[in-house]
């Protein structure tokens, strides 16, 4: 791996949480393949077998948009720790269940969403944490590692989790779960973070969730991400739904099997990792995405029509090696579309799309294996990933503005009594344009409406003036005085450019006109 690869680990801050995200994840892993184990003693149904993919991934895509908000809102330290306390205590649960010989399918269903809600809480708030800590010119390095971290924890959760449940049973991978998660929440409360102090009071809940879903809504860049890469989750699940399945066809078809066929797939991504630094340099993100996505389509094909385990295993790191292609491109596209201020709710409904079409996707191909049979299931889902591919490429991944963070305007100062909470807020801007350039002037307009919703306006609207045309009155609306004010803390490089370019169109002498009024 070059130096640019290992640079955010000069970072304490990033060492230290880069180690614990790497221990979250070899939990996460480790209780994923402990419970799909586990469901193939209790049960032969591919249905309910698969709906253990479903059920660690419908609370992330349920809980996604206030989990996010939550993450923007309250102390991110605090909230990174108590995911962890969520986790252990739910592993503790598991322990005591499994080892007491209460478990049962709607049992072991149940803990792998509760222990989902701590992945729901947990993802959002580290995606918003790494890029406060990492430079920019860092960020690209420092997600590839959090891959590497993901996807090391691949080959060593079940690695760990294989060797456990052969020597001493499932309940052994719980009780490790529950020592790990604590450890991990007790290394996070020795973060000193520096706290950014607001005059303004902190956004309410529903706002702030309903500000987060507007904001992906009005991004390009972040719908086509969304796009994306739910499409390559959707069809990439049936590998994991199906594999304890496909596992029982070779040798003895046992945990070991299983265990080495995910561990192929966690190396492939680890190998693959050290080389994206170069391809970076040499390819587009929507180059590496999409040949990334129609080398896993074509491995999972071959996955399901191999008779045998080595090849098996080949295609399973080709699998791991073309994953982290598409999901790194697609994840550093959704990161740069978004700015700090909003940061954790737009990764958060990211993730929502990532594990609604996981847990869709997991659905959908254990009924199909149910009805036909697993290779038969795999090999539809590697198909319909190459078509999908192909068809959605022009989403391009390369959308991205400068955020860089500015202040370009001082907050005004009313002359009228007004509290923070007083509201709605209007505000009102008249543009004198010339007729010929009316056509140019409505696009960039409608550029602004997007900026200015995203901002957190609550409605915008542009007029011109039927007795002096080519006279503009644009307007746009905040829930409170304070909703407003926070838009001067959210001015990034690219607001303030669009900005030159709106008013560059505008002829008269003095600049245009701004009002602002307040509901009475």
């Amino acid at each position: 791996m070059t130096s640019e690869a290992w640079a955010p680990f000069r970072v304490p801050i990033f060492r230290m949480l880069w180690i614990v995200w790497m221990t979250a994840n070899v939990c996460l892993w480790m209780n994923d393949v402990a419970a799909a184990w586990l469901m193939t003693s209790l049960t032969s149904s591919p249905v309910l077998i698969a709906l253990v993919q479903t059920a660690s991934a419908l609370p992330v895509f349920l809980l996604g948009i206030p989990s996010g908000a939550l993450a923007d809102i309250l102390d991110r330290r605090r909230y990174f720790m108590a995911t962890q306390f969520w986790v252990a205590a739910n592993a503790a649960v598991l322990f005591v269940v499994t080892a007491t010989g209460h478990i049962t399918t709607t049992v072991l269903l149940i803990l792998v969403f509760t222990n989902g809600i701590g992945l729901a809480m947990r993802w959002p708030v580290f995606a918003a944490i790494v890029p406060e800590i990492v430079p920019r010119h860092h960020l690209q390095s420092a997600l590839a590692l959090n891959a590497v971290a993901m996807n090391a924890s691949r080959v060593i959760g079940p690695l760990v989790a294989g060797a456990i449940i052969a020597a001493a049973g499932s309940q052994f991978v719980f009780g490790l779960n529950l020592v790990l998660s604590i450890a991990a929440g007790i290394a996070i409360s020795r973060w000193k973070r520096d706290s950014k102090p607001s005059v303004l009071p902190g956004e309410r809940f529903i706002g702030a969730m309903r500000l987060g879903w507007q904001y992906v809504r009005e991004s390009q860049g972040m719908k086509n991400a969304m796009v994306r890469i739910a499409s390559f989750f959707l069809h990439s699940t049936a590998v994991f739904a199906l594999l304890p399945l496909l596992a029982k066809r070779f040798g003895a078809g046992g945990a070991n099997t299983y265990t080495v066929l995910l561990a192929c797939m966690g190396f492939g991504t680890i190998v693959m990792a050290t080389q994206l630094p170069r391809l970076r340099t040499r390819f587009t993100r929507d180059q590496v995405a999409t040949v990334g996505s129609i080398m896993t389509g074509l491995a999972i094909t071959v996955l399901a029509l191999s008779p045998y385990e080595w090849l098996a295993a080949a295609a399973m790191f080709v699998a791991g090696s073309s994953w982290i292609l598409v999901a790194n491109s697609v994840t550093i596209s959704a990161q740069l579309s978004l700015p700090d201020w909003i940061r954790a709710r737009g990764m958060s409904i990211y993730q929502m799309g990532i594990m609604g079409a996981t847990a869709f996707g997991a659905f959908v191909w254990g009924k199909l294996a149910s009805l036909t049979s697993v290779p038969v299931s795999l090999a539809c889902a590697g198909a319909s990933m190459v078509v999908f591919s192909l068809l959605i490429r022009r989403r391009t991944l390369e959308l991205t503005g400068d955020l860089t963070p500015t202040h370009p305007f001082d907050e005004p100062v009313p002359q009228l009594p007004i509290e923070l909470g007083d509201g709605p807020i209007m505000v009102t801007i008249e543009y004198l344009v010339d007729p010929a350039r009316r056509g140019e002037f409505e696009a960039i307009m409608a550029e602004s409406r997007s900026a200015r919703m995203r901002a957190g306006a609550v409605s915008w609207g542009l007029f011109e003036d039927v007795e002096r045309p080519a006279r503009f009155v644009e307007y746009f609306a905040c829930d409170t005085w304070a909703d407003y004010l926070r838009r001067f803390d959210r001015f990034t490089a690219a607001d303030e450019e669009l900005h030159a370019r709106r008013h560059a169109f505008h002829i008269a002498e003095s600049p245009p006109r701004i009002s602002r009024f307040v509901a009475r």
